[in-house]
């Protein structure tokens, strides 16, 4: 059941005097549950909690915190068709987006949670004494990753669950030994409320501190700054634009202790389309990239918004299909009116450039909040004297750069922001005579795609979620997959510590039997 209420530990809350509603886009009307924005009392009584519960919780064994993880995606799964519905009234998303985006949540809780069982993460190093050393004695360290501490986790717009309440900042945040504060995404606070539910009976289940888990509303900035700044707070996860991204980038590392920001911001994700592989197959790929283009309305962080190619027939004939079968597909809802209007202004605003022409616009009437696809062109040389030309425009929204030669669209690759992904179409014999391309653009992505669409994020060891700023605020860490849980630990080393003392995955006796590097070869045996 929805209450509107904030989650402060497992105590329901509603203190405040400022309330607000969710909105259907798909009936253009609000909801009707009223959701109450936490107060600076309710925020601050929070954070305490959840340092209180740092203490405990940070010294569960992988197993006991696997067992929560797991718990919470049996909850999640018990909500049943309740939460399908709230998640599409919220969105418009429809119930097999719904279905999809629940399946993902459960399956990143579950492979966390085996994650943690097996153990190696905590890359566990040692190296013997060495009392006899000459000329100077070496002593007994021991290393491995700790928690950080509470981390407060931001909602994301695009991805009701899989990105927000108990998506992969908090499972991997919680993974990791970490306290979590959601700060609900406002355009989606029931489904949040009854994931926080969830989490919280999960967390009474198996015996976790009361504060392990709190879930804060928010139709503002005002509760996120607030909680960034907050003193107990040590990390933050955000999923966004580069703005708010920024913004609490900026906020954390003014306070007394800067704290790391995880952000995961804008990309315009740009497919590199080569001559060969056009000519042979150019009407094939403007059909795969209609569909890509417009696939959930463009509301993905990894949504084709640049396409770059060489002048030429290739290049043409992508150009004329792409623009005839992207305005056969139908236009889809998207998440909000806010949404919907940031994208038509700034679509607006990219249109409105010098020598930007459009290919292909939908101008068909549409129901309210259905978002109108568009592909543009312009010139290499216009492209590099424009940086408004850069900017993301979220929705179903792409523009093809014709470059003079490969020269010009290597300049152009060189040019691009920080991008999660980039991807090259081309033939083999074609990408082995293009390594100055391929190189170009690997010095501008988290994850390169050879002949493919970037859109779909495999929740897998080795993908890649992430990419030079602006993508995200560091490029040395990915969003999805349970390396992610690299964000919310520190190295932390023992020197000549009793061996009785130590924790399990550091004793001569390796009581856990996982991997470790034993003066400097892996082992799993013991000392």
């Amino acid at each position: 059941m929805i209450t509107g209420k904030n989650y402060i530990g497992n105590q329901l809350s509603a203190k405040g005097n400022k309330s607000y509603k969710t909105f259907n886009p798909q009936l253009n009307i609000e909801n009707d549950n009223v959701f109450v924005e936490a107060t600076s009392d309710e925020i601050n009584t929070t954070a305490n909690l959840a340092a209180k519960a740092f203490k405990e919780y940070s010294k569960k064994s992988g197993k006991e915190k696997a067992l929560f993880l797991n718990t919470i995606a049996d909850e999640i799964e018990a909500l049943g068709d309740e939460l399908l519905q709230v998640y599409s009234s919220e969105s418009g998303l429809p119930n097999g987006r719904a279905m999809g985006e629940r399946g993902r949540t459960i399956g990143q809780l579950r492979a966390f949670a085996n994650h943690i069982t097996e153990g190696n993460w905590v890359d566990a190093s040692i190296d013997t004494a060495q009392p006899d050393r000459q000329p100077i004695p070496k002593t007994d360290l021991r290393k491995m990753n700790v928690a950080l501490g509470p981390v407060v986790v931001f909602g994301a717009s695009n991805f009701p669950l899989a990105f927000s309440t108990a998506g992969g900042d908090t499972a991997s945040a919680l993974a990791a030994g970490c306290p979590v504060i959601v700060k609900s995404h406002p355009m989606h606070a029931g489904t949040g409320e009854l994931v926080a539910s969830a989490v919280i009976k999960a967390a009474e289940k198996t015996g976790m501190p009361n504060g392990v888990f709190s879930n804060l509303n928010s139709s503002g900035i005002e509760v996120g700054q607030e909680l960034v700044k907050h003193p107990k707070v040590k990390a933050v996860g955000f999923t966004g634009s580069i703005k708010g991204g920024r913004a609490l980038f900026d906020l954390a590392t003014k306070r007394e202790e800067p704290i790391p920001v995880f952000a995961e911001m804008g990309s315009v994700n740009p497919v590199i389309m080569l001559p060969n592989a056009l000519n042979n197959k150019a009407a094939d790929w403007a059909k795969t990239y209609a569909g890509s283009i417009t696939l959930g309305s463009g509301q993905f962080c990894t949504n084709p918004g640049l396409l770059l190619g060489i002048k030429g027939e290739g290049l043409t004939t992508f150009a004329n299909v792409l623009s005839e079968e992207i305005v056969k597909i139908e236009p889809s809802c998207m998440l909000h009116p806010n949404i919907y209007g940031s994208y038509e202004n700034n679509k607006a605003t990219a249109l409105e450039q010098s020598e930007v022409n459009i290919l292909a616009d939908y101008n068909s009437d549409v129901e309210s909040n259905y978002a109108r696809q568009t592909v543009s062109k312009v010139k290499g040389a216009t492209f590099l004297e424009n940086p408004t030309l850069h900017n993301e425009v979220f929705g179903p929204f792409s523009m093809l750069v014709e470059c003079e030669n490969e020269a010009q669209l290597e300049e152009v690759i060189n040019n691009l922001e920080g991008q999660l992904t980039g991807t090259i179409i081309a033939d083999e014999d074609e990408l082995i005579n293009s390594s100055n391309i391929v190189d170009a653009l690997q010095n501008r992505v988290g994850r390169i795609i050879f002949n493919g669409v970037p859109t779909g994020v495999e929740v897998c060891p080795s993908m890649l979620h992430g990419g030079p700023y602006p993508a995200s605020s560091d490029s040395r860490f990915t969003a999805v997959g349970v390396d992610s849980i690299k964000r919310w630990v520190r190295p932390f080393s023992f020197q000549s510590w009793p061996n009785e003392l130590l924790p399990d995955e550091l004793k001569n006796e390796n009581p856990l039997g996982i991997s470790r590097l034993v003066n400097g070869n892996k082992s799993v045996n013991k000392i």
